[in-house]
């Protein structure tokens, strides 16, 4: 019974825990360079000191904090766009997913793909942002939606897909 050893399962948890925060990590590093490319390398700006706390709160290491601040003080690499796409979810419940890329258009093509896989198409513009209220860097439900417990798994379904993508930041709901 090769492999079937107390070792090589906490491997195999470890190896997935360090890969699920490497993602976050990743997205929040991007989300810094870009936020100290417009305020200058400023980290007492009040958005990048706010992204910086949330990378703190995940436990990102420092060093890791200070070179995404100093790649976007610099500005190397290709210019980071913030995009918000409108979608509706099962039962009707509206989605925002916030996502920065460095390409528009395969952004917007894969995760047009990937919602057409799951049976859902994006929204118009401001068909969904009416139920919400943008307060800093997230997004307030101003109305709620009550799912079935049917629709909350296809919601939790569609929602881990969509995170899933390197691009998207965030991703918010209506659902009560």
């Amino acid at each position: 019974m090769a492999g079937h050893n107390k070792w090589s399962k906490i491997k195999h948890k470890k190896a997935a825990s360090d890969a699920k925060k490497s993602k976050e990590f990743s997205k929040l590093a991007r989300l810094i360079a870009s936020e100290s490319k417009k305020a200058g390398g400023d980290a007492n700006s009040p958005t990048l000191r706010t992204i910086i706390e949330k990378a703190r709160a995940i436990n990102m290491p420092k060093d890791n904090i200070e070179r995404a601040i100093e790649k976007g003080k610099a500005g190397d690499g290709a210019e980071m766009d913030a995009l918000t796409f409108e979608l509706y979810g099962p039962a009707g419940c509206a989605l925002i997913v916030e996502a920065l890329t460095d390409n528009r258009n395969r952004t917007n093509q894969e995760l047009k793909h990937l919602l057409s896989k799951l049976g859902y198409a994006l929204a118009a513009p401001g068909s969904a942002t009416w139920a919400f209220v943008k307060e800093g860097t997230d997004w307030t439900p101003t109305t709620s939606v009550d799912l079935s417990d049917e629709d909350l798994e296809k919601l939790s379904i569609l929602v881990d897909e969509i995170e899933e993508h390197d691009d998207v930041q965030a991703v918010f709901t209506n659902v009560a």
